[in-house]
């Protein structure tokens, strides 16, 4: 997943993807699949509007809480060079940008940060 290799948490500092893919290619078929599990779970029906959040929006929300840190510049150097995780950030908005879903729930349009090509997104099936 060399897209990682673009991410830069901090100046001078990037993602090393080769050194993240295993992570990055877990998080993002695990994510695959759980958005397939939640999309069965409602069995057709449509998931209820929570505090003016739809399912899928919440669903999103829910996996970038789970990232939620912050760490001290110098550990982050640290991290970026030995460490087969990406940053939290990345590890969320790396992963979710790749999926249709992302897009649907929060209207997300060319010419938008989160924005990824179809054509350009990493998939595996």
């Amino acid at each position: 997943m060399r897209a990682f290799d673009a991410f830069s948490p901090a100046a001078g500092l990037t993602v090393n993807g080769e050194l993240t893919r295993p992570e990055n290619v877990a998080d993002l078929a695990g994510l695959t699949v759980a958005l397939d599990a939640y999309h069965a779970s409602l069995r057709g029906r449509p998931a209820p509007l929570v505090d003016g959040y739809s399912g899928d929006q919440r669903f999103f929300l829910s996996y970038a809480r789970m990232w939620r840190m912050s760490v001290r510049p110098d550990y982050l150097r640290q991290w970026l060079m030995t460490l087969q995780y990406a940053p939290e950030e990345f590890r969320t908005n790396g992963i979710v940008r790749n999926l249709a879903g992302f897009d649907e729930a929060f209207g997300v349009k060319p010419g938008d940060g989160m924005f990824v090509a179809a054509a350009d997104r990493i998939r595996f099936w």
